[in-house]
């Protein structure tokens, strides 16, 4: 491998995450159909192989650009409801902004994140990635109903919520409602799915 693939002092893993790295800014910018190996490669300065010595098939390549969407949305989960005093509604609620915030903005990583094949496939443990914020939803929802199947319900919210998210990011709920913001969608998700609040 020559000194250009790899940067001065930056080793295969260095080369490794730098392809990464540039995955997530194209899909970013340009999202999904934009992720092809040959050009990442050349946005990485190296030649249109070097990326099959990391990642055998580009299954493997989405799956580590998925996991870095994965990992920022947990993080801002995390962040926003570590040391958190308000009850599990007021945290769903966050969750639920956070979540819909996410998908608006990260349109092409958000799309690449819940791709089928990525997540049948189970590259780089993908599914296991993304299980703990479901599992943070599931266990709110137990707290702030715990006369419901938890489970189930976190998934109808969850579905809810990512119908929300790619129905105003197509524009077909503001044209169907007129309504401004996103969020009274949902504000109205977690009434259906737990009850108005009280």
């Amino acid at each position: 491998m020559s000194e250009r693939e790899t940067g001065p002092g930056q080793g295969e893993a260095g080369l490794r995450a730098r392809l990464v790295a540039v995955g997530v800014e194209l899909v970013t910018q340009e999202g999904v159909q934009a992720l092809s190996l040959r050009e990442i490669a050349r946005r990485a300065g190296v030649s249109h192989g070097a990326p099959r010595r990391y990642f055998p098939t580009h299954l493997e390549l989405l799956s580590a650009i998925a996991r870095e969407g994965f990992a920022e949305l947990g993080a801002a989960a995390d962040a926003e409801l570590r040391g958190d005093q308000k009850g599990p509604r007021a945290q769903l609620a966050a969750l639920a902004g956070i979540y819909v915030d996410y998908a608006l903005s990260h349109r092409g990583m958000y799309e690449l994140m819940f791709r089928h094949d990525l997540l049948e496939s189970n590259r780089l443990g993908l599914r296991e990635t993304s299980l703990p914020l479901f599992e943070t939803m599931v266990n709110l929802v137990g707290r702030a109903r715990p006369d419901v199947r938890a489970p189930e319900v976190a998934g109808a919210l969850w579905a809810n919520l990512h119908g929300v998210a790619q129905l105003w990011g197509w524009g077909s709920l503001r044209l169907a409602t007129g309504a401004d913001t996103v969020e009274p969608f949902v504000r109205a998700a977690l009434d259906a799915h737990l009850g108005p609040e009280r």
